[in-house]
């Protein structure tokens, strides 16, 4: 007989609950939005934009109309009488000790950690592998409602120093610093004005001296910040101890606004390879320098952009590569860059059935991490220099479905770390030997959810073409497929981004309360390779809605549920999905939550970083890419009278990546579209937060518990 799990008896509760209160929804009174007389013409199409006035987040105006919309929230979610306790029990679950990968840098180990409750995880060391971890960096210190996150950190190649960079309140923008490891005290260096960048450092021997490379914008006009236009990102060097204003200008392009630049240093300290993107187009470039010779040039090593190439290591000059040339699933090749013709490139690693997700190479081996069918395989590879070629040696016995991550080090480290987690199990730390191939457990979180209660099994959906489209189930076993389980459904579909398995509090909570959690595994995304990520782009984006929608009819069709019972959910682009299939199939579904969504199909690319988006959307300043886009943006797309399911749409003030504007603009006209009988229409705003990354605990628990509220009580769970 086992122990009682607390879990259960939450969940058992908590339904208890739900059945003895029940609900009933009244029509709520929105506030008025103004509209105003502002019309487009996209290329003979005239198009109104009646809420154009709430792009300027910064006007009075606007600031009242998020007052008065978070009002209405607040207050009905203030009526849901099981709010409180959902609350407290993610609380409960995430009050476990996380642990972030280890790295080793000269002697001393570097990981974050947080005991459980802390808004943000702190940056510890242990200076020998026999002594305590310390605190290093304590983020929680900074600000007094913990939205001062800790967002990239990297130690000098000996451990003595580190550079970290720290964001406010989710901005995308980082500022850096630098820490002595030893004292824990911070050096006068300070870099602004950077994003979407990380850090490189030199050797203490190297003629440059010791520093580091980043990637900055220039410093934008007042007022800008958060939607400004960034565009023009340069590559610097920073010499330490040096003011910013003093920093080396190593590359920019005048002549190529969209292009970005990735410096980093090898392992030996003899080369600066340079990842070129265009947006967020996977093909890139690769340049170098030769670091050993003073004021060597930059040369352009891949300029064609047709392909993906990662750097991955090298050996003295010949660089080795990761990359989807003549193989849509990705294989690994060696260039020589003293003899750099096409025709000399060896393979490596040859490309599998399975889509190879990253490689890094540790003592001697290739580490190669698989997909196969959204769920990671883990290869080891050695190679032989003398005969310039690879050999299959083993592969790693994972625990079971699941994603595995981590491998970093450098080649002549002896060990490195990975990361394994479920849908049901959080992620455990492993200790890894390369060369013998052995695991061992490093770090077992310890989460207050009863795992051995659920499974996740695979199934395959049909979408409209034929096309197979995965999707993982997670439920309580023995499940009784009477169509009227409350299923929560979420799925991304884009930017060649795969989702794979891992654990959630959030997810863990619905589990609890009866929910079936499914993660649809979408067109667009990089699950098969570049034709499965292409084949969700631009004008074949309705193939992503399709695939979501035919898994949507499969959970039906096989009883796991009812359209009434059915919610979808999705972040950025997810919330693209999310506003695109419920405006082409509102009868489809019972709630809908868009996250940070891109709403506005028409002009996503006018706001900070969304004009890299065109490599998987297109444009509205093309004809052509204005057809497509315009035939399925969700602002577009929402008719008056029509019954929408119950939506609440989330978003941020500080989100400088998707502007709030999209949500605001799409709040707006869905609630005066709405059916009069129809369920609610809310948006809730949050402050002092961003996209996402770097959100304070407390905001993501407080977010989290109005989000499952919501649902318990529009889908009437019962």
């Amino acid at each position: 007989m086992s122990a009682p799990r607390p879990s259960l008896s939450f969940g058992a509760s908590l339904l208890l609950l739900l059945g003895a209160t029940g609900f009933s929804m009244t029509p709520l009174s929105y506030p008025e939005t103004r509209h105003v007389d502002v019309v487009d013409d996209y290329h003979g199409t005239k198009v109104a934009d009646p809420f154009r006035w709430l792009e300027d987040d910064n006007s009075a105006e606007t600031g009242q109309w998020v007052a008065a919309q978070n009002k209405i929230t607040f207050g009905f979610l203030g009526q849901i009488p099981q709010r409180e306790k959902i609350r407290d029990r993610l609380k409960t679950l995430w009050n476990y000790e996380r642990f972030g990968l280890p790295r080793l840098k000269g002697g001393r180990t570097f990981f974050s950690h947080n005991p459980g409750l802390l808004n943000q995880a702190r940056l510890m060391v242990a200076d020998t592998p026999e002594t305590e971890p310390r605190v290093l960096l304590d983020p929680n210190t900074l600000s007094d409602d913990g939205t001062v996150s800790l967002t990239g950190w990297e130690p000098s190649d000996d451990g003595a120093l580190l550079v970290y960079s720290l964001s406010r309140s989710g901005a995308d923008w980082q500022e850096w610093h630098v820490r002595d490891v030893a004292t824990g005290q911070d050096l006068p260096d300070v870099i602004k004005w950077s994003k979407f960048s990380g850090t490189s450092w030199t050797q203490a021997s190297s003629p440059q001296g010791l520093g580091f490379y980043y990637s900055r914008f220039d410093e934008p006009k007042t007022g800008e910040e958060r939607k400004g236009v960034v565009e023009f990102q340069k590559l610097y060097f920073h010499r330490l101890g040096s003011a910013q204003g003093e920093d080396q200008l190593i590359y920019e392009r005048r002549d190529q606004k969209e292009w970005n630049f990735d410096g980093n240093v090898t392992d030996d300290g003899d080369w600066l390879v340079i990842h070129v993107s265009r947006g967020t187009d996977p093909k890139n470039g690769v340049f170098y320098r030769d670091l050993t010779q003073p004021d060597a040039p930059i040369v352009e090593l891949l300029n064609e952009f047709d392909a993906e190439y990662s750097f991955i290591d090298n050996d003295g000059p010949v660089f080795f590569f990761q990359t989807d040339l003549k193989a849509p699933r990705r294989r690994v090749i060696a260039i020589d860059v003293t003899q750099p013709e096409r025709g000399k490139w060896r393979e490596v690693i040859a490309e599998s059935p399975e889509t190879l997700e990253g490689t890094h190479r540790v003592a001697g081996r290739f580490i190669a991490n698989y997909l196969k069918d959204a769920h990671n395989a883990v290869r080891l590879f050695s190679w032989e220099a003398a005969a310039g070629q690879s050999k299959f040696e083993s592969e790693l016995a994972l625990p079971g479905l699941g994603s595995a991550d981590g491998f970093i080090g450098r080649n002549h480290d002896r060990e490195t770390f990975y990361s394994f987690a479920s849908y049901t199990t959080p992620s455990a730390l492993y200790r890894l030997n390369p060369a013998t191939g052995e695991s061992t457990l490093f770090k077992q979180p310890k989460v207050d959810f009863d795992s051995a209660g659920y499974e996740t099994r695979q199934v395959f959906a049909t979408s409209v073409d034929e096309t197979k489209v995965p999707m993982f189930i997670t439920q309580r076993k023995g499940l009784k497929l009477d169509g009227r389980q409350p299923v929560l459904m979420h799925g991304y579909g884009g930017f060649n981004i795969s989702l794979t398995p891992y654990f959630g509090v959030m997810r863990a909570v619905w589990l609890e309360l009866g929910g079936v959690f499914v993660e649809a595994n979408l067109r667009g995304g990089g699950e098969y390779g570049s034709p499965w990520h292409e084949a969700g782009t631009k004008e074949r984006k309705q193939n992503v809605f399709n695939d979501y929608i035919a898994c949507a009819e499969w959970l039906i069709a096989n009883r796991y549920t009812s359209p009434q019972k059915l919610a979808i959910s999705g972040g950025s682009n997810g919330g693209l999905l999310v506003g695109a299939v419920m405006t082409q199939r509102p009868d489809l579904f019972g709630a809908a939550l868009p996250a940070v969504g891109v709403l506005d199909m028409l002009r996503f690319h006018r706001f900070t970083i969304g004009w890299a988006w065109t490599s998987d959307y297109g444009s509205s300043d093309d004809a052509e890419g204005f057809k497509s886009l315009y035939a399925y943006s969700p602002l577009h797309h929402l008719k008056e009278g029509v019954r929408y399911p119950a939506t609440m749409i989330t978003t941020a003030d500080h989100d400088d990546r998707v502007v709030p504007a999209h949500s605001f603009k799409f709040a707006a006209r869905l609630q005066e579209c709405q059916a009069k009988d129809g369920p609610p229409v809310l948006i809730r705003i949050e402050t002092k937060a961003g996209h996402g990354a770097g959100t304070a605990l407390s905001k993501v628990i407080e977010e989290s518990a109005d989000e499952l509220a919501f649902l318990v009580k529009t889908l009437g769970v019962e």
